[in-house]
């Protein structure tokens, strides 16, 4: 029998302590005023770290501009003869350095090349190069990282001297000195280079992130009940880790691209015949005068793409950071 001041059609269950509260397993069965029909209260389920960083990023508009930019990106990346039916390679010096024409709208270069269709299928090596190198510097970093961090020791003090003295290199005079003696035209040399420079740094975010994460009491806990290091590591640290070296590889992604860019201008990167944005910035800077939208364009592709990969890089990182919720 219910007692005399408790509501008609709550479902009771027994507490713990024997008392009398709702059971954390039953839904809550509540009356119509008017004696209709029962209803069931939703229980509600709990949230993750990344469910509600989706959800936030779905309304920022930063986010959403970004990711329309990059898809764009992809799409062109991947099927460029969808927007340019022209030859990237076809070339009429009859028509060097003229401007905007029907079925030309960006001109020509100082070759006689259509800028529009060599903008378009630029944007493949570019990406290409930046989204490969950023996977690899992903990869290497995290792992090195993640394995000084977890075991300490030898190997944490040996990948800080060995991180030092990456980090005393600089980036472009690397480049100068590394790819002058390539002499392929493919991208796998530049994204070596990128790989070989760009790991001490995801690897040092990587080792203070499982640094952290290995102090928490779930992973002591874990530990205790008799958890081998491969299950800590792969269980209950890197899930907890990896947030801050997806922020900074996202933005990376970006700096990555406008290297290949400057090691192409500079003659060591990318080399002819690929197409590529700095390959064309590099043979636009001496018509600058007499045919400036033949560096315009290809210059704002590089520029809106980088800009795209940092805006978006700045939203994950707004998503992900408990900090600021």
């Amino acid at each position: 029998m219910p007692e005399p001041n408790e509501p008609e059609g709550v479902v009771a269950g027994t507490g713990a302590g024997g008392g009398m509260g709702l059971a954390a397993s039953e839904a809550v069965t509540l009356e119509r005023p008017s004696g209709g029909a029962e209803r069931t209260a939703p229980q509600g389920k709990p949230r993750s770290l990344w469910s509600d960083a989706w959800r936030d990023l779905r309304g920022d508009p930063v986010f959403v501009i970004s990711g329309l930019v990059i898809l764009f990106l992809v799409v062109i990346s991947l099927w460029p003869s969808v927007i340019a039916s022209g030859n990237p390679l076809k070339c009429d010096l009859a028509k060097a350095q003229e401007g905007s024409q029907p079925g030309h709208p960006f001109g020509y270069d100082g070759q006689g090349c259509d800028v529009y269709t060599r903008t378009v299928y630029g944007a493949r090596n570019s990406v290409a190069v930046g989204v490969c190198a950023t996977l690899g510097v992903a990869v290497l970093g995290s792992v090195l990282g993640g394995l000084a961090g977890f075991f300490g020791g030898i190997w944490d003090s040996v990948l800080s001297r060995t991180t030092d003295i990456f980090f005393a290199i600089p980036v472009v005079l690397g480049g100068l000195v590394l790819l002058s003696v390539v002499t392929g035209s493919t991208i796998w040399p530049v994204i070596g280079f990128m790989v070989l420079l760009g790991w001490p740094q995801i690897s040092r975010i990587a080792r203070g992130s499982v640094i952290t994460a290995r102090q928490n009491d779930y992973v002591q806990a874990a530990r205790a009940l008799g958890a081998s290091n491969s299950r800590l590591l792969l269980r209950h640290i890197a899930p907890n880790a990896v947030a801050p070296v997806i922020v900074v590889a996202t933005i990376a992604l970006g700096t990555y691209i406008a290297l290949e860019a400057t090691l192409s201008y500079l003659g060591v990167g990318l080399k002819p015949p690929t197409v590529s944005w700095g390959i064309d910035i590099s043979a636009a800077s001496p018509y600058i005068r007499n045919a400036p939208h033949a560096l315009l364009w290809p210059s704002g592709a590089l520029a809106l793409t980088v800009l795209a990969f940092i805006m978006l890089g700045d939203a994950v990182r707004d998503a992900l950071d408990p900090k600021l919720r």
